[in-house]
C-alpha cells in the first residue's frame, strides 16, 4: 500500500467540516524551487514550463515511492505528507539529487517537520491544517540553495538518525523564529 492509496481507499473514513475534523499525526514535506523565475527569463516559457513539470513528475515518483502522497502543488511548489519523518527525508535526498540530475542550475528547497494536524475533505480532496503544517511551511522558506532544514522531532526520530549517520549528513542548528510561531525553535541544516 501507498500512503496515496490508503488515502484513495480510506477517503471516507475522514470527516468532512460539515462533521468535525480528524486529528493525525503526519510529517510534511514542502518543497520549492529556488530561481524558477530566473528560468522562465534564461530559457523561455516552453522549456521552463517543461522543466517545471518534469520536476513534478520526478517528485511524485519519489513521493509515492516513500509511501507519501501529493497533498497539493502551488506554482512550482510541493506539499507531501509522509507517515514516518524517515521516510520524508529518504524522499528529500533522493530529490535532492534528481532535480540537480534534471537540470544543474535547478536548485530545490525542502523543509521537514512532524506533528499532530487537522485532516479535512474539502471538495472531496484530502488536505491538511494545523501548526504543523505551517511550520513545516515556514522550515522550507529559511532553506537556501539545495538544502533540506528539518525541526528537533525529525531530526531526533531514530531512523532519521540512522539516515543521517549512513548518509554522513552533519545537521546544524540554527534557532529560527519562524513568522506565526510564538517561540523561536531549533532548525537543523542537512548538508
Amino acid at each position: 500500500f501507498t500512503h496515496q492509496t490508503f488515502r484513495d481507499i480510506h477517503r471516507t473514513h475522514t470527516l468532512d467540516v460539515d462533521q468535525g475534523m480528524k486529528i493525525t499525526s503526519l510529517t510534511f514535506l514542502f518543497t520549492d524551487l529556488k530561481g524558477s523565475t530566473a528560468l522562465y527569463d534564461r530559457v523561455g516559457d516552453l522549456a521552463a514550463y517543461d522543466l517545471v513539470r518534469e520536476h513534478f513528475r520526478l517528485l511524485q515518483e519519489i513521493v509515492a515511492a516513500e509511501s507519501g502522497a501529493v497533498v497539493k502543488t502551488i506554482g512550482d511548489a510541493v506539499m507531501a505528507t509522509f507517515p514516518t519523518p524517515d521516510r520524508a527525508l529518504a524522499a528529500a535526498l533522493r530529490m535532492r539529487n534528481s532535480v540537480r540530475d534534471l537540470k544543474k542550475d535547478l536548485l530545490i528547497k525542502i523543509g521537514i517537520h512532524e506533528g499532530p494536524c487537522l485532516a479535512v475533505t474539502l471538495n472531496d480532496q484530502l488536505d491538511y491544517f494545523g501548526q504543523t503544517v505551517n511550520i513545516a511551511a515556514r522550515v522550507q522558506g529559511l532553506a537556501d540553495e539545495r538544502a533540506i532544514y528539518v525541526t528537533k522531532p525529525v531530526v531526533q526520530h531514530p531512523q532519521v538518525e540512522t539516515i543521517i549517520r549512513e548518509s554522513r549528513l552533519s545537521p546544524t542548528e540554527q534557532i529560527a523564529s519562524l513568522r506565526g510561531v510564538s517561540d523561536k525553535m531549533a532548525i537543523y541544516q542537512l548538508a
